[in-house]
């Protein structure tokens, strides 16, 4: 714990290298943190001058966050808000299908989900569940899984011509990086609600995911709508460069003004290619 005494300290050079050392606290990771928060404050500046000519303009933005169970999907879609106007955003993140939903269209209860003018939409999974972790899971036969296989990249071609501008992540993590976050859930009684039947699968079905995952790539993976692969055994720097990668693609007015690179780093979040075997 900090006393009064340290927070006073904490005002002088001296004092704060000397706190350090008596807590026991890595000055490099320090540095490192403060870069972080530095960066991400530069970032979300920008995000808000999207969001308002997003709001100028009546366009309509859908982000999709996918990925491995863990991945951080949830984590950077709440640095992305954390400083927008509520009224012109929202996260959706579905619960399983009722019955009613059962019986539609596949498509139809995303549909009632997409962007009204003005708005930006962040999805916390999407219509891709079909693709991996329904089939997965047996939650699908296969004449569902390959009638959606066939009509999801014309599903996102109506979109595009209806204007929308789509942006589709996959948050990477190698095997033994989400059995660490798992562990780290189920020991912290704050974050135990994150685990669901569905993780304390992705183990020991990760070969099959993978499987659906390389076969949704493949098969939704077009010039229109791109898959965007991001590096996230890292998280903050996935969250960096995440929404480096949403202010680089789209325009609007002021961008580049709070004075901090819109280059996406390419070893951290880069384009799918069908010869490409980076995205776990």
């Amino acid at each position: 714990m900090l006393t009064e005494d340290d927070l006073v300290d904490l005002t002088k050079k001296k004092g704060l290298l000397a706190l350090l050392r008596l807590k026991g606290v890595s000055k490099k990771r320090v540095r490192e943190t403060l870069s972080y928060v530095t960066e991400l404050e530069r970032l979300q500046i920008e995000l808000v001058q999207l969001q308002r000519t997003v709001q100028l303009e009546g366009r309509r933005i859908a982000i999709l966050f996918e990925g491995r169970d863990a991945a951080g999907k949830g984590g950077t879609i709440r640095r992305f808000i954390e400083h927008m106007n509520p009224r012109a955003f929202s996260v959706v993140a579905l619960n399983k299908p009722t019955e009613i939903e059962q019986g539609q269209w596949y498509f139809q209860r995303y549909i009632a989900q997409l962007p009204n003018p003005g708005e930006i939409r962040f999805f916390d999974r999407s219509w891709y569940n079909r693709a991996v972790v329904e089939p997965v899971m047996g939650f699908c036969t296969e004449d569902q899984y390959r009638q959606y296989m066939q009509q999801v990249p014309e599903f996102e071609d109506m979109l595009y011509e209806d204007g929308i501008e789509l942006i589709k992540f996959w948050f990477s993590i190698s095997k033994e990086e989400q059995e660490e976050r798992f562990n780290s859930r189920l020991a912290n009684p704050l974050k135990q609600w994150k685990i669901s039947p569905v993780d304390e699968k992705a183990q020991e079905r990760w070969d099959l995911y993978t499987k659906y995952k390389d076969a949704m790539f493949s098969g939704s993976h077009t010039t229109l709508s791109p898959w965007i692969i991001v590096n996230a055994d890292n998280k903050k720097q996935a969250r960096l460069e995440t929404i480096r990668y949403v202010l680089n693609r789209l325009k609007y007015a002021g961008k580049g003004k709070s004075d901090t690179s819109l280059s996406p780093d390419p070893d951290i979040i880069h384009r799918f290619h069908r010869s490409d075997k980076r995205g776990k």
